[in-house]
């Protein structure tokens, strides 16, 4: 197994969601995060019945006795980071002993702002050289714990005197691996991988969410490596596999073939629904912590903020600052790389047949230069005002009175015309005139008129 290979997905799993957009901590959706891979400690789950204190992995591999099994468990361990505000200026903290403070939402010390926030440790548990005789005989476990921490930082100022501390805290937590394999089919066997939460919890605290929050593990995944055999897609596995692989259990995972195309040592198995062989887009300047969205969304977003917004931004951690600074320093061809991108191009067959077409497709009608509409005579660089019809699509209706620009005049097979415009007020618009989907948009000739001109909605 390389997990080189599966790091970059690997990373946007662990991350999703550890701020999203407009990476503010005041911000709704980034107070209610860890939504992905929670599991909580036994005691709490017992009486939350949407929390799980377990996740499980099963999966197919093929191979013999002496196949090597290689099982890493990755989750975010919770760390709490809180900002106290002292009475009033020390030169130095006292030895031995925490000082009074208030704890407060955020606090200016000279020119920087210190925000509370939740940030995370990244966990990995590994379980090696696991040959698949040792795991028919009887299921291998495998407790697992990571101690709590409690850090204090004093904040100075510019005249080195300390104003506030930054407090840095997590929960002691406590979990299971368990690991077993069962023959399913001649030469083919169920891999099971489970994962319990079991922190122990006092009784005040197991009724709290927030207490079992800090002893969740969040955002948790497994990656399965195999030594002398083959994983078996469970998403399209072979016609005499398709019912045992129908029967394998996952619960609160999705396991896909990850790595090279075509590779069959590493399976990947996260709280995420992905396809075989995941990746990351090479475009992709870095980490956005939402890997459900779209790159070129994000940046825009994150470029059209206030600068006020963006000092907020920069002033939550280090993974928003370094964020910020590596968006705000893409450049136009960077810019034009995350617009999009075609790849994986195949002949067509023809449907008759079957065979591959190896002819060309048939030239494209020529484009007109002007046309006539509407008794005006509209060329591609003129400005137009869009009027779309009552019966067009909603979209084309919200932009009713909008103001483009002719970026070109086409035909269709039919010799029916279609008008392509750019929307003055697109902030994108440089990539309508490159001719990029998403930013030009089509209207017939009675449905746009010249600009300056009125007539009725």
């Amino acid at each position: 197994m390389n997990l080189a290979l599966v790091e970059a997905i690997v990373k946007a799993v662990l991350y999703e969601g550890y701020i999203l957009y407009p990476y503010r901590s005041s911000n709704v959706k980034n107070q209610q995060r860890w939504t992905f891979g929670g599991v909580y400690p036994h005691d709490y789950a017992r009486q939350e019945e949407n929390c799980a204190c377990w996740v499980q992995t099963e999966c197919l591999v093929r191979g013999s006795l002496e196949s090597v099994i290689e099982v890493h468990v990755r989750f975010l361990h919770l760390l709490r980071r809180e900002v106290g505000q002292l009475a009033s200026p020390m030169a130095e903290l006292p030895a031995g002993q925490e000082p009074a403070y208030t704890n407060v939402a955020s606090l200016k010390v000279g020119e920087e702002v210190f925000q509370s926030w939740e940030e995370a440790i990244e966990r990995d548990v590994t379980a090696s050289s696991l040959m698949l005789k040792q795991l028919t005989g009887a299921p291998v476990k495998m407790l697992f714990a990571f101690a709590g921490q409690r850090t204090l930082k004093p904040l100075r100022g510019p005249d080195g005197r300390v104003y506030g501390l930054l407090i840095h805290a997590s929960a002691d937590i406590q979990g299971e691996l368990t690991i077993a394999a069962t023959g399913v089919a001649p030469g083919v066997f169920r891999l099971t991988v489970r994962i319990e939460n079991v922190t122990p919890l006092a009784d005040a605290e197991s009724s709290e969410r927030k207490e079992a929050h800090w002893r969740a593990f969040a955002s948790t995944h497994t990656i399965l490596g195999v030594r002398g055999g083959a994983f078996i897609s469970l998403l399209d596995p072979p016609g005499e596999l398709k019912d045992i692989a129908a029967a394998c259990h996952n619960q609160g995972t999705w396991p896909v073939l990850a790595g090279e195309v075509g590779s069959t040592d590493t399976i990947l198995s996260s709280p995420i629904i992905l396809y075989d062989y995941p990746q990351v887009a090479p475009e992709s300047p870095g980490d956005l912590f939402d890997a459900t969205e779209i790159d070129e969304i994000l940046t825009l977003r994150i470029l059209a903020m206030t600068d006020e917004e963006k000092r907020d931004m920069a002033g939550l951690d280090a993974r928003a600052r370094a964020l910020l600074e590596r968006t705000q320093a893409l450049t136009a061809a960077d810019m034009a790389r995350l617009h999009g991108a075609q790849r994986e191009l195949h002949p067509s067959a023809d449907p008759e047949t079957g065979f591959l077409s190896t002819e060309r497709p048939p030239a494209l009608k020529p484009q007109l230069a002007f046309l006539h509409a509407g008794g005006h005579d509209l060329a591609v660089g003129d400005r137009v005002r869009l009027r779309p019809k009552g019966g067009a699509d909603i979209f084309d209706l919200v932009l009713k009175d909008e103001m483009a620009v002719i970026e070109a005049i086409e035909r269709d097979f039919d010799d029916k015309v279609h008008v392509a415009v750019v929307l003055e007020a697109d902030p994108g618009r440089e990539f309508g005139f490159d001719r990029m989907p998403g930013h030009r948009f089509f209207f017939s000739p009675d449905e746009i008129e010249p600009a300056g001109t009125e007539s009725g909605t």
